[in-house]
């Protein structure tokens, strides 16, 4: 079985994650081959220069070249969290595989900026203005056919989870679209 996982920034997923693990599921992101093509290319590794080489495979290769890269690394004896979902055509091209489910993450805008701010991750913005223009990106507003495209993604998961609430109401939300999955 493999769930990918399409989200917005500070939006939860890594809950989701750790929570898979626990079920056994091997966990692979997007993120890790993107970072390597920008370590290939000795480029600064940034939200925006990611998203960037993202963007670029996708318009070199073809709209589902990260998920081609991805298929290839996996073992057919194996359960698979992937996350980073950022293209349409990617989840056209999923759906094709075997026991293909799509998590879409998502939490009210602010909440997710006071994530960002509390976290402190290097990459991440540290101004709302920079907030606005990097989630505006991900979700595809501004952004071409082979561009980030969270928000069109969303549209196509099979479950989507809002995660506003406590931490016991989010997992309680994971848990339950898990288990219609075994059903």
């Amino acid at each position: 079985m493999i769930i990918w996982l399409t989200w917005r920034i500070a939006a939860g997923k890594w809950v989701v994650a750790e929570y898979m693990k626990e079920k056994w599921f091997e966990y692979f992101t997007v993120s890790q081959m993107v970072r390597e093509e920008a370590a290939k290319r000795w480029v600064e590794i940034t939200r925006y220069n990611l998203q960037t080489i993202g963007n670029e495979i996708r318009a070199e290769c073809w709209l589902w070249a990260w998920m081609k890269r991805i298929l290839e690394r996996m073992q057919p004896d194996k359960d698979y969290l992937i996350d980073g979902i950022r293209n349409p055509w990617e989840v056209l091209e999923l759906q094709k595989t075997k026991d293909f489910y799509l998590f879409s993450i998502d939490a009210d805008q602010e909440l997710r900026f006071e994530r960002v701010l509390s976290r402190s991750k290097e990459s991440d913005p540290k101004t709302r203005e920079k907030f606005l223009e990097i989630d505006n990106r991900d979700f595809g507003i501004w952004e071409p056919q082979d561009g980030q495209q969270v928000g069109k993604c969303m549209e196509m998961a099979n479950f989507h989870i809002q995660n506003n609430g406590d931490l016991e109401e989010y997992i309680h939300q994971i848990n339950t679209s898990f288990n219609s999955i075994k059903a």
